[in-house]
């Protein structure tokens, strides 16, 4: 992968620092195992999930966190006894401890957290405050002057 340099967006934009931080991190870490899998999908208009195949973890084995627009997921296994009873002829699954990183939009919260089948499912929602939500202004009617005084507008 090729390195790019941001230093000249830092110089000619203000504000756009934390954007370039979040390029200039992908680029440097780009999680090259690519384990666990997961998906992103839309499920509404503000609404999203992330589900990651983390077959063969417990729910007390696994951690969310969330700080500062970026969640964590962590997987830990926890030593198993009886690993030294059995013989594997072939062993392929993966049985390694994993940390995946998200980064959240602004407003974005996670909502839910559920374990099924081998899937964790994170559900996300956007939430913006209700001075960034759109809203619509009333456009009002004056009555025109005529000689000092106002007259009823008539109604259409």
């Amino acid at each position: 992968m090729r390195a790019y340099d941001f230093s000249p967006l830092y110089r000619s934009a203000v504000g756009f620092d934390r954007l370039a931080t979040m390029l200039e991190t992908a680029a440097r870490t780009g999680e090259a195992d690519g384990w666990p899998p997961y998906n992103i999908e839309t499920t509404g208009e503000n609404a999203y999930r992330i589900e990651i195949a983390v077959a063969g973890f417990k729910p007390d084995e696994l951690n969310l966190e969330v700080k500062e627009n970026l969640l964590t997921v962590t997987g830990r296994k926890t030593a198993n006894d009886d690993t030294n009873a059995r013989s594997f002829l072939h062993r392929g699954l993966a049985e390694r401890d994993f940390e995946r990183r998200f980064q959240l939009a602004d407003y974005v919260i996670v909502t839910k957290a559920d374990l099924v089948n081998g899937l964790l499912s994170i559900e996300l929602n956007r939430e913006l405050p209700e001075a960034l939500k759109p809203r619509r202004i009333e456009i009002g009617t004056t009555a025109p002057m005529i000689e000092g005084r106002k007259t009823k507008a008539k109604a259409a």
